[in-house]
């Protein structure tokens, strides 16, 4: 089995692939995402995730909507694969010693959610300021009355113009604004996906040893996956607003996550929360499918094994 010889290499291949891949069939609906979470009451440009989707055709062309796609392509292969093999490894350390519990799942799911911020959280900052440039710009032409007196139209910035800058102002911190958001959305995602996954994946085993077969870990991957996703919602909308840099001139800004919470409560009642949820379980539920069925075909132990061997 491949966990007798835990092999690293492989997972990290298969978990970059797994992103790559996905990333690209679901970049669309995660900028629809982040507009959607960022957009206070006020001054609602979007209705809904097609409404989203169809304006940014039509303002910004096709590739308007995979503005930010560059930094995600760059940075989700580490992350995703620091998270799959950081859980692995954790999983495979944890179960030395006797059976696996769920409570030794979790811990491992904590793991590899705490590892995977520190690529997670300036990706996703790169990528909320470049998605939403388009909303910020789209308001300036549609609802002038929101913009702030005196403000300069702009061009939007590229990743590597925001990076310079964010570094030139605040130095690394800048870069990791929203990191405790980020711990809080993505170690409970974590803690919840990794068990369930496990778990939904061993009620569809043929036989005791024999794998789960290959949709078995697709659906599995999907449905642990959306419901991860839904459960963090309410913090993915707060990191997403902490992570924006550019606001409009009647929209809030926030000095920390608490603060963040009351004045969304306060503003935009409870329903805020869950912005952006049903866009967040379309993102997730693929992305995870495909990462098992990558991990399930053993696509990088394929590739791997055109290496040449070495004489033991």
């Amino acid at each position: 089995s491949v966990n007798s010889h835990f092999f690293l290499p492989a997972k990290l291949i298969n978990g970059g692939i797994a992103g790559l891949i996905g990333v690209t069939c679901v970049f669309p609906i995660d900028l629809a995402k982040t507009r959607l979470q960022n957009q206070q009451n006020g001054c609602r440009l979007y209705t809904s995730m097609s409404d989203c989707l169809i304006k940014t055709i039509r303002s910004e062309g096709y590739f308007g909507m995979y503005r930010g796609a560059a930094v995600n392509l760059t940075l989700v292969t580490p992350e995703k694969a620091i998270k799959l093999a950081a859980n692995d490894f954790f999983r495979h350390h944890l179960s030395k010693d006797g059976k696996l519990t769920l409570l030794k799942e979790m811990l491992a799911g904590c793991g590899a959610g705490t590892c995977q911020v520190i690529v997670t959280t300036p990706m996703e900052m790169l990528k909320i300021q470049l998605q939403d440039a388009g909303r910020i710009a789209a308001q300036r032409k549609l609802m002038p009355e929101m913009v702030a007196a005196g403000t300069v139209e702009t061009k939007s910035p590229t990743a590597m113009q925001l990076t310079r800058e964010l570094f030139r102002e605040k130095g690394i911190a800048g870069l990791y604004k929203g990191l405790g958001a980020t711990l809080l959305r993505d170690v409970p995602f974590s803690i919840i996906y990794f068990p369930l996954f496990a778990n939904l994946n061993n009620l569809g085993k043929r036989g005791v040893d024999g794998p789960a077969p290959f949709y078995v870990s697709f659906i599995s991957g999907c449905l642990a996956g959306s419901t991860a996703a839904v459960a963090v919602n309410p913090v993915d909308v707060i990191k997403t607003r902490l992570q924006s840099l550019n606001r409009g001139s009647t929209e809030d800004t926030y000095s920390g996550v608490t603060d963040c919470i009351r004045k969304i409560l306060r503003n935009e009642g409870p329903s805020a929360f869950l912005k952006g949820a049903y866009c967040r379980a379309l993102v997730i539920a693929p992305l995870f499918g495909i990462a098992q069925v990558i991990y399930f075909l053993g696509v990088a132990e394929y590739l791997l094994s055109f290496l040449p061997k070495k004489d033991k």
